[in-house]
């Protein structure tokens, strides 16, 4: 069965199966249950759609593809200023998003979890992490050089 994102769902995996786990091992197991990794097929299906699109074809976002777009240096700051910087883009709290850092690793996470632990979810340096619904209305592009991007249309 090919995946799309009507049954993207049916390829949830359990986290220990999956292979960032080890970043998670902090977070509290209500929080923890709350993740929702991917196998192999749904996140070579959500790094396809993100190529497909063009979405990074220019660095944060292709040229043009959103009408404004903002930035975080995560450097500069203080983890909770990053965690309010994401809180203030104003989503729905309990909105599901999907997170693609490569074709293997994937995950669907509430909107929370990331606001909550976004440096469990993004490495600097060794990090580039897409995070978007399936309207791709906007994005999130947690940059490995230490920005975070948010674009929207």
């Amino acid at each position: 069965m090919e995946v799309d994102f009507s049954n993207i769902a049916d390829h949830i995996i359990p986290i220990a199966g999956h292979s960032l786990n080890w970043r998670f091992t902090e977070i509290p197991t209500e929080h923890l249950n709350e993740l929702k990794p991917l196998d192999n097929h749904a996140s070579k299906f959500l790094s396809d759609y993100i190529i497909g699109t063009g979405l990074h074809s220019d660095i944060p976002f292709k040229d043009g593809f959103f009408k404004r777009i903002d930035s975080i240096n995560v450097q500069n700051v203080k983890k909770e200023e990053v965690g309010k910087w994401l809180f203030d883009l104003d989503f729905p709290i309990n909105d599901e998003i999907f997170l693609s850092w490569s074709p293997t690793e994937a995950m669907i996470v509430p909107w929370k979890s990331l606001i909550q632990y976004f440096d469990c979810f993004y490495h600097l340096v060794s990090d580039d992490l897409t995070v978007f619904d399936q309207t791709l209305n906007w994005s999130l592009l947690f940059f490995h050089e230490g920005e975070i991007y948010y674009g929207t249309k």
